[in-house]
């Protein structure tokens, strides 16, 4: 059959569904009109950076993460990936903050005397007045372009101490001109301590939850960053324990369980940062 070159007829349903393909091309929807398109500060321009901090995004997040063994069964870069994504997630909810990137190198402990997760091999850790310095410097860079509310956002629990010190210093430093600095504790918080509750109240046990590399924290890696986890070897690797770097027991994590936890954490850092925005 020979092929025809003629334009079909247009028909009233086609005339119909074109109308409604430019309709949506051309109003936003609720959700873009919402969600900010751009909150990561290195995927930006400096003048996509001014415009945003000129339209109101004068609160900076800082996710902090850190490069530490977490047995087996879950990559080093853990704390990293779950801060950035995190952030990212918090920053797009508030709508009026922006994302710096993440801080990996933190104190894990001494180098000359290894305990603890310098045991382990890919550890690395930094010390205590550096770190502190970092935080200090990152925060006046960005202080210095328009920056009002700068949050850290530390997703591990050994240097919480030192971000409420660098917090202080900057909050002392910039009374004058009333920017602010803070060590979100809702955020830890929610990690460390409400999810592992929930997750007892749904029947899970201590021993399970654990404090590092258990249940908690891999399924929070789980629903987050699914290919940092080892999962077909959980089950397994739980039982060699602290001796491999494990405080817990994985085998049951899941990204379902994960998802409870990130919820947790997203909605108290958001409700958090709001009251520290409030006037």
């Amino acid at each position: 059959m020979p092929i025809s070159h003629e334009l079909p007829k247009r028909t009233k349903p086609l005339r119909t569904g074109l109308f409604c393909f430019l309709l949506l091309a051309v109003v936003p929807s609720a959700h873009s009109a919402v969600e900010p398109t751009q909150v990561m500060l290195e995927e930006m321009t400096t003048s996509e950076l001014e415009a945003r901090i000129h339209a109101g995004a004068t609160t900076l997040l800082v996710p902090i993460g850190g490069v530490e063994q977490s047995g087996p069964d879950i990559a080093l870069g853990k704390h990293d990936a779950r801060a950035r994504i995190l952030a990212e997630k918090i920053a797009r909810a508030l709508g009026n903050a922006v994302v710096a990137p993440v801080v990996s190198y933190v104190p894990e402990g001494s180098v000359d005397h290894p305990a603890g997760h310098m045991r382990f091999a890919g550890t690395i850790s930094i010390p205590i007045d550096a770190f502190e310095a970092t935080l200090e410097g990152a925060a006046e860079s960005l202080h210095l372009h328009g920056i009002r509310e700068v949050v850290f956002l530390g997703d591990h629990g050994g240097y919480q101490k030192e971000l409420h010190q660098a917090a202080s210093v900057l909050s002392k430093r910039w009374a004058a001109d009333g920017a602010k600095a803070v060590a979100l504790d809702a955020y830890y918080r929610a990690a460390a301590v409400d999810f592992p509750r929930y997750l007892k109240a749904q029947g899970y046990s201590d021993a399970e939850i654990g404090t590092h590399a258990g249940l908690a924290d891999a399924s929070l890696t789980l629903a987050l960053e699914p290919e940092l986890v080892r999962a077909d070897h959980l089950a397994a690797d739980a039982r060699s324990g602290a001796q491999a770097g494990i405080y817990g027991d994985a085998s049951r994590a899941s990204a379902a369980l994960g998802a409870v936890g990130v919820k947790m954490i997203v909605d108290q850092s958001v409700a958090a940062i709001r009251f520290l925005q409030a006037p």
